[in-house]
């Protein structure tokens, strides 16, 4: 069975917006009360904790870094060996 595709326009996401905007308004006005602040228990974490986590994130962004570079050399290469051919092409032609 097909599955009716729709076509996202910015009507009808704005549509969409404002429909979950409105559940959501009624949600918190029904029943969904907040907590006042003074009584929620907020758990505090040392910066140290995620030291590691921020610098994993880095090395991580760095290896991509390197790898996108070779990337592009690569795709230079082709694109160079590509305009060659269509040269090349051109002249026989």
């Amino acid at each position: 069975m097909a599955k009716r595709v729709r076509k996202i326009t910015p009507d009808f996401l704005k549509k969409v917006i404002k429909e979950e905007a409105r559940k959501l308004r009624q949600e918190a006005v029904s029943g969904g009360e907040l907590e006042p602040i003074e009584k929620v228990d907020a758990e505090e974490v040392e910066a140290s904790e995620f030291a590691d986590s921020i610098a994993k994130d880095l090395d991580h962004i760095k290896a991509l870094k390197i790898t996108e570079r070779r990337l592009i050399k690569k795709i230079k290469k082709i694109r160079e060996a590509k305009e060659l051919l269509t040269r090349r092409i051109a002249k026989r032609v």
